[in-house]
């Protein structure tokens, strides 16, 4: 059995990230002509043309770009792999890429990022800051924080912390409606409706007891991002499903409260999803676990 050219195959993936010969050999650390032998030696292999190559561009043809996302994985996966056995993994440093959601991130990542670069100054991020779900592996990301109930698929998840999800009002408001004692009292209020999660139609209950319950409830404001409510829900305009982090300190302090504590929503928790590799570069590790340390003594979990 022959092995595959794996040389060849990351030779050809830096070729494609740089989109220049010239850059790949400089960035390998190969000469111009090792890089373009390693190319043609993949190309008769495969009985296929992987580039389109003028004297002033260079562009991947059908074959390269279908060969393209497995000869990357090769790569950064060879990358990892000897970053991982050599001395630099001893003290991380380099770029991190991470994806988390816009809410939590603008209130939780700030600081925690700041206390991460106090003890690894070496390490930097790029942090994505966005609601919408995105492909990790696709848009090249290190690692991401995702609040959900997760569905199955082929990347890694570390749960860190359950995120609790209240139904909350301002005391004026309640003085004002009423307080629900079963969900189907809530087609009487109103709603401020979060549209990023799964059910964009409906408020979804569980209770130990009685089982499931959804309800539609009027709602003067739908958004895809809950930090807007918050000027709503303390100016009594509305009732909100709110994530413990974002609402525990308006609650501790008496300004929201929750109601209907017993019916809970479906349950989510917090997670470290990362590729499908479990080798991962020491900037990698030491954020993912200053982050899960970090959110286990989170003060909203009690």
């Amino acid at each position: 059995m022959k092995l595959p050219d794996f040389e060849a195959w990351a030779v050809f993936a830096k070729v494609a990230e740089t989109g220049s010969f010239a850059r790949a050999a400089k960035d390998l650390g190969l000469s111009n002509a090792t890089v373009s032998k390693a190319v043609s030696r993949l190309e008769q292999r495969l009985g296929a043309t992987l580039f389109h190559r003028t004297s002033r561009r260079l562009s991947l043809t059908d074959s390269g770009q279908s060969s393209l996302e497995a000869a990357s994985r090769l790569l950064a996966d060879g990358e990892a792999l000897e970053l991982e056995a050599s001395a630099q993994s001893v003290t991380p440093k380099g770029l991190v890429r991470m994806a988390a959601p816009m809410s939590f991130g603008i209130a939780h990542l700030g600081p925690a990022l700041s206390d991460f670069f106090t003890l690894y100054p070496e390490v930097s991020v790029e942090l994505s800051l966005s609601d919408q779900l995105i492909d990790i592996v696709e848009d090249g990301f290190d690692l991401a924080l995702r609040i959900s109930a997760l569905e199955d698929s082929s990347l890694l998840a570390r749960r860190l912390c359950p995120v609790r999800v209240m139904l909350v009002g301002s005391p004026a408001y309640f003085d004002r409606h009423g307080r629900p004692e079963h969900p189907k009292d809530l087609a009487r209020h109103r709603a401020l409706f979060y549209t990023g999660g799964r059910s964009r139609d409906a408020w979804r209950f569980e209770h130990p007891t009685h089982g499931q319950y959804a309800i539609s409830v009027p709602a003067p404001l739908r958004a895809n991002n809950a930090d807007v409510f918050r000027a709503l829900l303390l100016d009594g305009q509305a009732l909100a499903m709110q994530p413990d982090f974002m609402a525990w300190r308006d609650v501790a302090a008496g300004r929201l409260e929750q109601v209907l504590a017993e019916w809970t929503p479906p349950a989510i928790a917090m997670h470290l999803v990362t590729p499908p590799n479990p080798i991962r570069p020491a900037r990698v590790r030491v954020l993912m676990e200053f982050l899960a340390e970090r959110l286990a003594k989170a003060p909203w979990l009690g």
